[in-house]
């Protein structure tokens, strides 16, 4: 089976390079859609809320971006759409984020680089950092999206567990030895490809395969690409976005570490406060 396996990457590696020799560009749109899993203190939240309140969220991470790019860089941008909605009752005000398309992932694979540019509580970043290197798993499986021929590739990563409890009865004791040791788990993320299309990229940050990322499952966010246009008649014109404070990736998750922190700090109930109210905001 390694064998095979073999056989059929190093053709498409040839089928891919033959194809990379003629000068192409094109837009790839993506649909993305994220499990959303909630706890509230249900004294404070009745049921009919809680529904509401997560379908509301299931929508929210229900977008479509789309990816401008040629055979060296790319960019990712959210394609624009109204404003969501609030939701409030009683003592719960639920708010959600903008209309979305301003945030810009630029990314050469040829160079490894890639640039964020994100507006977040109102401030513009510029994110600029390497591209990490993914040690896919070629399989030999295979399947069709669209009229395209794709083959899966996997790879396990660690990442921390998270449990979102919005309870205002939360253990701070508990929280900040949470903080200090986070608890770590093994996730497969699955990619589907295709060779059809010889760039080594794809959504957002996953790049690195023999051919354009058609398809991702990464634990509960899943990516699918819906449309492509291959040389659009319109030439595309790929640059890097230039607007916002630069920063690494690092001092960026730094910075919302903080505010993050400060904002739970706000809005934590006080001791001895009978205010029940409960502020949950969700990003674009």
């Amino acid at each position: 089976m390694k064998i095979i396996i073999n056989i059929i990457f190093f053709a498409l590696t040839a089928l891919t390079v033959a194809v990379s020799a003629q000068d192409f560009q094109g837009v790839a749109t993506y649909k993305t859609q994220r499990k959303i899993e909630i706890k509230m203190d249900s004294t404070k939240v009745n049921d009919a809320m809680q529904s509401q309140m997560m379908e509301m969220m299931k929508k929210q991470f229900q977008k479509t971006y789309n990816l401008t790019f040629d055979k060296s860089s790319s960019i990712y941008q959210q394609e624009e759409e109204l404003s969501k909605p609030q939701v409030g009752g009683g003592d719960l005000i639920v708010s959600f984020g903008g209309g979305g398309g301003s945030d810009i992932f630029y990314k050469n694979v040829q160079t490894q680089n890639y640039i964020d540019q994100k507006e977040t509580m109102g401030k513009k970043f510029l994110i600029k950092d390497s591209i990490s290197n993914i040690e896919w798993q070629l399989q030999s499986e295979t399947k069709h999206i669209g009229e395209y021929l794709c083959f899966k590739a996997t790879y396990i990563k660690q990442v921390p567990k998270i449990n979102l409890n919005f309870s205002s009865n939360s253990n701070k004791e508990e929280e900040e030895e949470n903080e200090k040791k986070p608890e770590m788990e093994e996730r497969t993320v699955t990619a589907w490809y295709t060779p059809q299309i010889p760039v080594s990229n794809g959504p957002a940050k996953y790049q690195g395969l023999p051919g354009l990322i058609l398809e991702i499952h990464d634990g509960k966010l899943t990516i699918i690409c819906s449309k492509i246009v291959i040389n659009p008649e319109d030439k595309i014109e790929i640059e890097a976005p230039t607007k916002g404070k630069e920063v690494s990736q690092k001092e960026y998750d730094e910075i919302m570490e903080k505010k993050a922190k400060e904002m739970m700090e706000r809005y934590a109930p006080r001791k001895g406060s009978k205010d029940s109210g409960i502020v949950i905001s969700v990003g674009g």
